[in-house]
């Protein structure tokens, strides 16, 4: 067993603060660029830099503005935990246990995964253990806002985005249940795609991607993309969203079957600029495309890349990849 798949055995009050910022290299890997279009978002001067390191797996990178100016929250899913981090404060432990409330052991993904921000700012999370989609409230407690479909519980929500009306479009593959696909516990024999209501409704969009991951919308809302993070089709699809708000049918944008020869890693979690350019997490990085899927360049860190996510003016993107946070200096 890796060492990193180890460490989340280990108690959170045993592991020193230096685990997480020790021998961090300055900057990862590299920036490709491959249309002038990339000039227009990624300065110029940017790096890949490395915030922190010495986590299991970091996911689910959100932006929580605040009047110091903001700081950022991510999940290291094997821990069970939400960091945070900012520029005054460094890493500091934020919530835990962040997915799985149970009193016994879970499997290697039990915490939160996904995480994003309501109306009201407060936390959003997709919960591997407790498999659900819960709201971290005002007095600190958490509520469910789904957990189950037609009375089945939900897989492992992955990955989630709100609409201005304030619904939730989130992901629902295995992959936090201690067996995965095979696991004795799965209630549902399908990997939906689903819309939350604000009102609480529960609406399943598709069931066609085998492995649904990343989740984004397109800034006039009426285009969502998902990422599929099955080995043998990674891909990112594109559906319309009609004026009822059921999907039409999705197309294939791009396919990420050359850069897994490349790099490891599959299609992950996504951010949508205000400009329609998707930053979507990828096999060594992020591939950054159009929205018909045309690749303008790629992040390159080299590692398993899972997820980023914008500050709230779009000036910075934050990056989750395997041990590291980083993030990349964006055109102003």
């Amino acid at each position: 067993m890796r060492l990193a798949a180890l460490l989340c055995f280990v108690s959170l009050a045993s592991l020193s603060s230096s685990l997480l910022v020790a021998q961090t290299p300055e900057t990862l890997g590299r920036i490709e660029r491959l249309d002038p279009a990339l000039d227009s978002l990624v300065a110029a001067t940017a790096k890949i830099e490395v915030l922190a390191s010495g986590f299991t797996w970091t996911e689910g990178p959100v932006w929580v503005p605040d009047e110091q100016g903001g700081y950022l929250l991510f999940s290291d899913i094997p821990r069970n935990s939400i960091f945070r981090w900012s520029e005054a404060g460094g890493i500091s432990l934020f919530m835990q246990p962040s997915g799985y409330t149970g009193a016994t052991y879970y499997g290697l993904e039990p915490g939160s995964n996904g995480l994003a921000l309501d109306a009201q700012d407060r936390l959003t999370a997709c919960e591997h253990g407790d498999r659900r989609i819960s709201v971290l409230t005002r007095g600190g407690g958490k509520q469910t806002l789904a957990d189950n479909y037609q009375g089945r519980r939900l897989n492992s929500p992955n990955d989630l985005v709100f609409d201005s009306a304030g619904s939730i479009y989130f992901t629902d593959p295995p992959y936090g249940l201690p067996e995965r696909a095979a696991d004795p516990r799965r209630e549902l024999d399908f990997c939906g795609v689903y819309r939350l209501d604000a009102n609480g409704q529960l609406t399943l969009l598709t069931k066609q991607l085998t492995r649904p991951n990343g989740i984004g919308l397109s800034p006039d809302e009426k285009t969502l993309i998902v990422a599929q993070s099955d080995s043998d089709k990674p891909i990112w699809m594109s559906f319309p969203i009609n004026e009822d708000k059921t999907l039409g049918e999705g197309v294939v944008i791009a396919d990420a079957t050359e850069a897994k020869k490349e790099f490891a890693g599959a299609p992950d979690g996504l951010a949508i600029h205000r400009s329609g350019i998707i930053f979507a997490s990828a096999p060594g990085g992020i591939h950054v495309m159009k929205p018909d899927g045309s690749l303008i360049g790629r992040l390159i860190t080299g590692e398993r890349t899972s997820n980023c996510t914008f500050d709230k003016d779009q000036k910075t993107l934050y990056i989750t990849a395997d041990s590291y946070v980083c993030r990349v200096k964006l055109v102003e």
